[in-house]
């Protein structure tokens, strides 16, 4: 153990990744003094984020069981020009404030530090903004997504509004994917899959998100607002009174050399986790299975020294782009092999496929048969156009607009 000043272990970055770090260590090392550092004035900012009840080992869900969480028990639905499907699945959500209370509840109060920036971090501490010094035996790097040209690919762009209504809903299960929307972007930003995500939070307040994905990372908040509204007004909900809203721009990313990557944003000796350090589904940007089981390995793993702990985290981030890669291809075929307005086809086709495969694909544990069963069969694009978009780069995943 350090001595009454030493940090045992400082990370930086309260979101999903960091929060799920600290809870975990604190879990397992209760004595051990931990620093948790953010920016902002809440954790995990301003999000909502959703999981199959089947994606978490039972120490996954005792990782997670004090946060309050919205159950749906019966299935969920997709829909499609073409295909229209209730799957099994039980599904789970969990909103940024429940995640912020939470932590606020169940870490020390001393472990929290929001609202302070931070200037550097080295294998030896965290150097705040104020000039305050934070030595640490070990830091873990759990700031957001670092856009880069050594990744490839493409964006996904999205706004939810949390909906309060007058009368109930009469939903009964959540709508993960509702494609039989109109598949376009806005203008100026390429072309796009878009569907709509509605989770029905309580008898009478709906969740409506509209995502598209598409080759540039511009976010059109007043086209976004307005489909949300019309979608509202389609179902019935068009008198509903707003009482939350979020938006977001996550990296979609079809290929890319990681090492480079690793190497332009690596600090010798500081560990790197969440999106940051490549720990997310390159294709969906699904978080919470991965950010758990990241949690609780390196909560059994945090006895190790500051440069020893980067170097494990680093491996299982390599070890995870690997057994992504078919994700990445997918992505490819979604961005360069489907005419625009055929996007959908891809993602209606994978709808089709068992179940069990589809919730093994969204957790990154496809088997070599789900792989196969993804890949063999009629393609939902040509071939031809199939094997260039295989053997494409892709756009360079930076925040510039694409030419």
């Amino acid at each position: 153990m350090m001595n009454g000043r030493m940090t045992d272990v400082a990370i930086v970055g309260g979101g999903l990744a960091g929060g799920l770090i600290a809870l975990a260590i604190h879990r397992a090392h209760p004595d051990w003094r931990l620093q948790l550092i953010e920016r902002d004035s809440v954790l995990g900012g301003n999000h909502r984020w959703s999981w199959f009840s089947s994606d978490l080992s039972p120490a996954g869900e005792a990782l997670l069981e004090p946060f309050r969480q919205v159950h749906w028990d019966k299935g969920y639905d997709v829909a499609f020009p073409r295909l229209r499907r209730t799957l099994d699945a039980g599904y789970r959500s969990l909103a940024s404030e429940d995640f912020d209370h939470a932590l606020q509840r169940l870490l020390p109060p001393e472990a929290i530090r929001l609202n302070t920036a931070v200037a550097a971090l080295d294998a030896e501490g965290v150097t705040l903004e104020s000039g305050e010094r934070i030595p640490a035996r070990a830091v873990i790097d759990c700031r957001s997504f670092q856009p880069s040209a050594h990744l490839l690919g493409g964006w996904q762009v999205f706004m939810g509004r949390h909906i309060r209504l007058p009368d109930p809903h009469g939903l009964e299960r959540p709508v993960i994917m509702d494609a039989t929307v109109t598949q376009s972007a806005p203008a100026g930003n390429g072309a796009a899959y878009r569907f709509v995500y509605v989770l029905p939070l309580a008898a009478q307040e709906v969740f409506i998100e509209d995502t598209y994905y598409a080759d540039d990372p511009a976010l059109d908040r007043s086209l976004l607002s307005g489909r949300i509204d019309r979608y509202a007004a389609r179902h019935g909900w068009g008198d509903g009174v707003p009482i939350g809203n979020e938006t977001g721009v996550l990296p979609v990313i079809t290929g890319g050399d990681f090492e480079a990557y690793l190497a332009s944003i690596r600090v010798p000796g500081v560990a790197m986790a969440g999106a940051r350090g490549g720990f997310t589904h390159p294709l969906t940007s699904y978080t919470v299975p991965i950010a758990v089981e990241n949690a609780l390995a390196i909560a059994a793993r945090g006895d190790l020294a500051g440069p020893q702990l980067a170097a494990f985290i680093e491996n299982r981030a390599r070890a995870h782009w690997r057994k992504t890669a078919i994700y990445r291809a997918l992505g490819r075929m979604l961005f360069k092999a489907a005419e625009p307005e055929r996007r959908v086809d891809i993602f209606q086709r994978f709808y089709g496929l068992p179940e069990r495969l589809i919730e093994r694909f969204y957790t990154c544990h496809s088997t070599l048969a789900d792989k196969a069963r993804i890949l063999i069969g009629r393609p939902p694009v040509p071939i031809p156009r199939a094997l260039r978009a295989l053997a494409s780069k892709g756009n360079p995943l930076t925040l510039e607009k694409h030419r």
